[in-house]
């Protein structure tokens, strides 16, 4: 399995791509880290919905449906997390 390193900031200004559907998520908004694990549990995605009466609430999105991390995109399995929100 090839292993990479990718800093923070550098997976922030990747797209997210549900796999699935072709579907661009958008950009990661935030991290949430186990600390007592040392490791990263999920990715957060703003939601697309805007407005005066409109509720947002981020997509939090479990580290293990991220299926692979290219050059400039961050592939993912979206699935039933999309159709959600």
């Amino acid at each position: 399995m090839e292993t990479s390193m990718f800093a923070i900031n550098s997976l922030k200004t990747m797209e997210i791509i549900d796999i699935n559907t072709g579907t661009k998520l958008g950009y990661i908004k935030d991290f949430k880290v186990n600390c007592e694990e040392y490791k990263l549990e999920a990715i957060i995605l703003p939601t697309q919905k805007s407005g005066w009466f409109s509720k947002n609430e981020d997509i939090e999105l479990p580290w293990e449906r991220i299926k692979k991390i290219g050059v400039d995109v961050i592939l993912v399995d979206g699935e039933g997390i999309v159709e959600n929100n």
